[in-house]
C-alpha cells in the first residue's frame, strides 16, 4: 500500500522499563524490526513521557531502548509533546538522534499545574485523584506552549523526512479546523 514505516506506538505498563516484561518487549521489538527491514520497511518507536524514567546508570529509558536495539532495526519517531511534558527539550532530543528520526511528531498542548491523568485524554483512564491539581489539553500546532522554530530546525538538521501534526483530542473545534490551523501556522 506504499507505506515505508511501521511504528511501535505505545508500551503498556507491564512492558515498560522497571517492569518484569520489559526484556520481552525489547526482544519482540528487535524481532519485528528484523522482519520489517527484511521486507524493505523501517520500524520506528513512538515515545511518550514514561520512557524518560531514570535508570540506575542515570540514563533515560528511551535512550536505553535505542542502545539495546541498533538503528538499522529501530528508528525514532519523537513526539515533541511528550518529550517536553517529561521535562526534556524536544529539539535537543531530535538532534541527539540525528539520522535516526525520519518522522517527527509535532504536537502542541497547554499544561498548567500538576495534572495527574494525562492519558485519559488519549483514551487511557486511570483512577481520578484529589491530587490532580492541574490542567492539560492538546492544541493545534502554534496554539499551545511549544516553541516551534528550534524543533523544526532540529528536524531539518537531523534529516527528518516528515514532520507530522498529531493532535489526540480537538475539544471545541472540529478535527478539520484544528488541522487547518496547524497547517496555516506551519
Amino acid at each position: 500500500i506504499g507505506c515505508t514505516y511501521v511504528v511501535v506506538p505505545y508500551l503498556p505498563e507491564e512492558f515498560r522499563h522497571l517492569a518484569p516484561n520489559f526484556g520481552k518487549a525489547i526482544g519482540e521489538i528487535a524481532r519485528i524490526g528484523k522482519v520489517v527491514v527484511e521486507n524493505g520497511l523501517a520500524l520506528l518507536y513512538h515515545n511518550h513521557d514514561f520512557e524518560f524514567v531514570r535508570l540506575a546508570d542515570g540514563s533515560y529509558g528511551l535512550d536505553d531502548i535505542y542502545r539495546r536495539i541498533p538503528a538499522d532495526l529501530l528508528q525514532a519517531e519523537p513526539d515533541t509533546c511528550w518529550i517536553e511534558v517529561a521535562g526534556q527539550d524536544p529539539s535537543a532530543f531530535i538532534k541527539k538522534y540525528s539520522g535516526r528520526c525520519p518522522i517527527v511528531h509535532l504536537k502542541d498542548y497547554i499544561k498548567k499545574g500538576n495534572p495527574k491523568n494525562l492519558y485519559k485524554l488519549i483514551g487511557i483512564d486511570s483512577e481520578e485523584s484529589k491530587k490532580d491539581t492541574g490542567f492539560f489539553e492538546f492544541r493545534p500546532v502554534g496554539f499551545g506552549q511549544q516553541i516551534w522554530e528550534p524543533v523544526l530546525e532540529a528536524s531539518l538538521e537531523a534529516g527528518a523526512e516528515w514532520v507530522v501534526v498529531e493532535q489526540d483530542e480537538h475539544y471545541d473545534l472540529s478535527s478539520l479546523e484544528c488541522a487547518k490551523r496547524s497547517r496555516e501556522y506551519l
